[in-house]
Parts: C-alpha cells; sequence; structure tokens
C-alpha cells in the first residue's frame, strides 16, 4: 500500500474502532488536516502507534464528556482519578480495536501505553495531523487526531 492509502486505513480504522468501544449513535465529521501546535482545553489521552505506522492517536474533550461517555458504558457517572483513569482505558480500548483492525489489511501496529492529558497544553513536534471531530448523541463531540509520521 502507499502511504496514503495506510493513512486512510487508519483514519477508517480509527473511526470504526470509535464507534465499537463506544455504544451510542455516532456523527462523524470530515477529517481535516492541522499543523503545529495541537491545542488541548480540558482532558484528553495520547497513545503512541509503532510498526508500520508510526504516530499518536490522541482522543481529547471536556471531562463532562467524558464522564457520560462512562455513564453510558457502565451506568454511573465518573469524576476525578477515576475519570482519569477511564480517559486512559477508552483510549486503550480505542487504539487496540485500531490496531486489531490494521492488522486484518496487513498493518503491523503495536500501541503504547496511554498517556493521560489533563489541563491546557500545547502538542508540537510532528508536522501534520488528522483531526475528526465525533458528535456523540446526547453527549456532544470529542476530538479524534491522529498524528502520523510519515
Amino acid at each position: 500500500m502507499t502511504v496514503a492509502q495506510d493513512t486512510t486505513s487508519v483514519i477508517n480504522s480509527t473511526l470504526h474502532a470509535v464507534s465499537s468501544v463506544i455504544p451510542s449513535k455516532l456523527t462523524v465529521g470530515s477529517p481535516t488536516l492541522i499543523k503545529e501546535p495541537i491545542f488541548q482545553q480540558s482532558v484528553g489521552v495520547l497513545i503512541g502507534m509503532t510498526g508500520d505506522i508510526k504516530g499518536r492517536l490522541i482522543i481529547q474533550g471536556e471531562e463532562t464528556k467524558f464522564s457520560a461517555i462512562g455513564n453510558i458504558m457502565f451506568g454511573m457517572p465518573l469524576e476525578g482519578e477515576m475519570l482519569q483513569s477511564f480517559i486512559g482505558e477508552l483510549g486503550n480500548m480505542i487504539a487496540g480495536n485500531l490496531s486489531t483492525s490494521v492488522a486484518t489489511q496487513k498493518i503491523s501496529m503495536d500501541i503504547t501505553p496511554p498517556t493521560i492529558l489533563v489541563g491546557q497544553t500545547q502538542l508540537y513536534g510532528f508536522k501534520n495531523a488528522f483531526h475528526v471531530p465525533v458528535d456523540i448523541e446526547g453527549i456532544g463531540s470529542i476530538h479524534i487526531i491522529l498524528i502520523i509520521e510519515m
């Protein structure tokens, strides 16, 4: 496959993974190309990707959105350290599902342990990233950012 085909496969597999993990109706926006820095306002999770595809998967949003996702998945809203732990585990579930999905397309990918991002931060150290907003019915939007090193 070409770099463009690999990139498209990773984006599509990521969105499939999000819809497989979050048990709610999702409306996925169009991917847009963004340049550094990435600004984070609330909370998120960063997971590294290694193997044939190298880069990072970032899922970010407001604490209230992640708490509500926890509520639909586990029947209770989450907060504090439990919410931060859940955000990391949600990232793990999505990245693990992504890794499994691209393997069916003969793309080898491993993931790193999650890094929880809390508060305002700026991320540098990449050339391009793809941003995809995902609206979760009754909850609001989270943001999927894929940094793929080419």
